[in-house]
């Protein structure tokens, strides 16, 4: 599910500190505006994510993920949450000519979004977390996830 550009594949990766101004808009980094792009237009989706995150895809990568949620199972009840979670909160928002795109106010106050955010690659789409949700939650991880456990189990198929 990576965007091809050209012959090249997309992978959005790194972590970029924004600001979200009085409208609810926040800049997309200058590096991967262009890959939202197509027939003059620069949109992206915006959804909700179980982690208090908000998840950003090109439309292209939305309508696979879309499709991908509508063929689950609506008796089985994960999959319902997930898709009222991902597809009841899906907004398109296009980015302006200065690189801003919307953040609508329903999906800010899930995030606890406010004013400082992080912006952090995650090869097909973005997260967008509150600096402060994020800076807690990496604390957290980092202090979990420092045990025997997870560096054997989790990482035993990485080549580092």
């Amino acid at each position: 599910m990576w965007e091809i550009v050209g012959k090249l594949i997309c992978m959005f990766k790194g972590r970029s500190n924004l600001s979200i101004d009085s409208k609810g808009r926040t800049s997309m980094p200058q590096r991967y505006r262009g890959v939202f792009c197509a027939n003059k237009k620069c949109k992206l989706v915006v959804t909700a994510d179980k982690d208090k995150c908000l998840l950003i895809f090109t439309l292209k990568n939305w309508e696979n993920i879309e499709k991908q949620l509508s063929n689950l199972p609506s008796y089985n009840d994960e999959a319902r949450f997930i898709q009222r979670l991902l597809i009841g909160h899906a907004t398109e928002s296009e980015i302006d000519s200065q690189g801003r795109f919307l953040i609508p106010n329903p999906l800010r106050e899930y995030a606890g979004i406010q004013k400082k955010v992080i912006l952090l690659g995650q090869g097909s789409k973005f997260e967008l977390w509150a600096e402060n949700i994020w800076n807690k939650n990496m604390k957290s991880w980092l202090d979990n996830n420092n045990s025997s456990e997870f560096n054997n189990n989790a990482l035993s198929d990485l080549k580092l």
